[in-house]
């Protein structure tokens, strides 16, 4: 699994810093909008970056990233696109880790094996594909386990703990927990509704705990923090609808308020 992954959470847990982990589509609003706030967003307070595969039927998502992935593949984004956003980061970053997060579909269509290795070789560390479910997933996990990306688990609010007892051991980087039942970006999630559910991930996993999908605040992220003890918060709808309404320069500053928010 990605060294630098595990790096990265394992300095933010000796800092007691919580990760901050912002969502941006690849490609979204255009390829150099989009290659200008990945590269930049370090500098103001990302930790890890999810950087989302764009995909014509995205299940999960609400109308924000929808509406993203749309606008991506509208400028011609593809996997092979990707790839060249991450080798152009790389070449200025060498310590930020990168998850690529989507749908199976293009990854099938582009090969799986293939998919894996292109991906840990411009510098993929991890990979969240909403879409594969547990039973389904070792036809996949073999070629990422041997390209040594991260295998992301989503967990939900209504995961009964014979199920999470089921996947955590096999899951990998940090158990992603999704805060709200429902899509991203649709509903805020409550802090108050976290704890248990944060509590019985825990009793499953040795993981960090980054908690995502209805997360739009500095104030609602401090607090998430504060009651579960969460490792990490992922941020995506409210920063892409930040960066359609006011552009590039507003989305970073964005992330800065979120940095603050959570603190060093």
């Amino acid at each position: 699994m990605s060294k630098r992954l595990n790096d990265k959470l394992a300095s933010c847990k000796a800092a007691h810093r919580t990760a901050l982990i912002p969502f941006i589509m690849a490609y979204d609003p255009t390829r150099e909008a989009s290659q200008k706030l990945l590269n930049a967003l370090p500098d103001v307070g990302a930790d890890i970056i999810e950087l989302g595969m764009p995909f014509s039927d995205p299940m999960a998502d609400g109308k924000t990233i929808q509406a993203a992935g749309w606008r991506a593949l509208d400028q011609g984004c593809t996997l092979s696109s990707i790839f060249e956003m991450v080798q152009k980061f790389r070449k200025q970053n060498r310590e930020t880790p990168i998850i690529l997060m989507g749908y199976y579909n293009p990854v099938h269509h582009f090969g799986t094996a293939q998919f894996m290795q292109k991906a840990a070789d411009v510098g993929v560390d991890g990979l969240i594909i909403v879409d594969v479910p547990f039973e389904e997933e070792a036809e996949v996990r073999v070629h990422s386990d041997a390209a040594g990306l991260a295998w992301i688990r989503l967990v939900a609010p209504t995961t009964p703990n014979d199920r999470l007892e089921k996947i955590m051991p096999s899951a990998q980087g940090f158990a992603y927990a999704i805060s709200v039942v429902g899509i991203t970006g649709d509903k805020q999630a409550q802090s108050n509704d976290l704890k248990d559910y944060i509590g019985r991930i825990r009793a499953h996993t040795t993981l960090p705990v980054a908690v995502g999908f209805g997360v739009r605040t500095p104030q609602q992220a401090r607090q998430i923090v504060k009651d579960t003890g969460a490792e990490a918060v992922v941020v995506g709808s409210a920063l892409i609808d930040e960066l359609q309404l006011n552009g590039v320069d507003s989305a970073l500053d964005f992330v800065r308020h979120l940095r603050a928010g959570l603190g060093a």
